[in-house]
């Protein structure tokens, strides 16, 4: 009989825990269809609200799972690919509406750049080597959330925008490394911290409409600046 499909005695209680996991990662789904709802209707600050809410959920969710053994006493569902079904549709399309709905780039190449972005996203997170052992992406790791957050945030000219925007695609397939501020393990703690000041002056953005002033926006490239430097640091692994 496949394993995947062989009958397993578990107790009640953890089948519950485990599946209630599930259904906790399965919510980024529905903060990517508010976010989505929100973009349509040029919510933008509401939109980075939802799309925070699934960043969240994703940053803590793999701790639960791995705490309750998810992956063997629930072997029917699969973990992994429910989060990199709720990914894309964050990281990747909603996204990709924003950047290219939001006047943010010049309207002739707008829709075609946000196809770009769709693209390239669901081939990053087709593959299976996106991650090294120790934690960090190969190549940019298709956060467009990150991205358009910043875009929002920026104000860039457009042709700038569109600058940015084919650069990260290309980096996608460059083989650099990015650090997975959440499970790295090199420079933890500084990164932790980081990561929780971005946090912080992220809510500031979205609580300001997107427009928190100098000094926010400020410290929010320095940050950016912190996490891709970061990655230029990492020790050599086979």
């Amino acid at each position: 009989m496949d394993p995947i499909h062989a009958p397993r005695k578990v107790a009640m209680p953890l089948t519950v825990a485990a599946f209630a996991v599930h259904i906790f990662t399965a919510c980024g789904a529905g903060c990517a269809l508010l976010a989505l709802i929100a973009a349509v209707g040029g919510k933008w600050p509401q939109m980075f609200a939802w799309l925070g809410a699934a960043l969240f959920i994703d940053g803590i969710d793999g701790t639960f799972a791995r705490r309750l053994r998810v992956a063997e006493v629930l072997p029917r569902w699969s973990g992994d690919v429910l989060d990199l079904v709720v990914d894309v549709m964050n990281y990747v399309f909603v996204p990709a509406y924003a950047i290219a709905a939001g006047g943010l780039l010049p309207a002739s190449v707008a829709t075609a750049l946000g196809v770009v972005i769709v693209v390239t996203g669901s081939l990053y997170f087709a593959d299976r080597w996106m991650k090294t052992a120790d934690y960090y992406f190969r190549g940019f790791p298709a956060v467009w959330n990150v991205a358009a957050f910043y875009l929002f945030v920026l104000k860039l000219p457009p042709w700038l925008g569109a600058l940015l925007i084919l650069a990260l695609a290309t980096l996608t397939f460059v083989p650099m490394h990015f650090i997975h501020p959440v499970r790295i393990a090199h420079l933890r703690a500084l990164t932790t911290a980081a990561l929780v000041l971005w946090a912080m002056l992220a809510l500031v953005a979205v609580l300001k409409n997107l427009d928190p002033g100098f000094w926010v926006a400020a410290a929010l490239c320095l940050l950016a600046i912190y996490f891709v430097g970061i990655g230029f640091l990492r020790r050599h692994h086979p």
